[in-house]
């Protein structure tokens, strides 16, 4: 039994312990929001935050998390509330939408880390792919994020 915190709520799995986080959110607590892309940590669909660092989920068993705090998109806020997703939705970022919330999370631990970033700031903290390739209002809408953020 692997035991830790998803989304403010203390969680137990009884998987085995090489499962993949990915997998543990996605199939055992039915929180859908984290996507599989490639299966190799490249992509980025399938980023959460363990302990406040943007994780890709498809690349750390649950035995690695013991005690950890991790936090997917359902968990950023109930409401759509987050500088975030609130920028996200004003630049109208997403097309097909299925990189959004690893792209979503991404961009929140960077802000935390950088609350006033610049374009090339995000361009080399941010390497998530999205195959739509919106990338520029990816980074319109991180802008936008921050100046939400300050009060803006």
């Amino acid at each position: 039994m692997t035991r830790f915190t998803v989304n403010g709520n203390p969680t137990e799995y009884q998987l085995a312990p090489d499962t993949p986080l990915l997998w543990a959110l996605r199939d055992a607590s039915n929180l859908t929001g984290t996507k599989f892309g490639c299966g190799v940590g490249l992509c980025g669909a399938c980023t959460v935050h363990v302990d406040g660092v943007p994780t890709r989920s498809c690349q750390v068993s649950i035995a690695e998390l013991e005690g950890t705090f991790v936090t997917t998109i359902e968990g950023l806020s109930d409401n759509r509330s987050d500088p975030v997703q609130r920028a996200w939705l004003e630049k109208q970022v997403p097309q097909c939408g299925y990189c959004q919330s690893g792209m979503i999370m991404a961009a929140t631990a960077l802000l935390r880390a950088n609350p006033n970033p610049s374009r090339a700031d995000i361009r080399g903290a941010i390497n998530n792919i999205c195959r739509c390739g919106t990338y520029g209002r990816i980074e319109s809408a991180i802008l936008r994020a921050a100046e939400i953020a300050r009060g803006g």
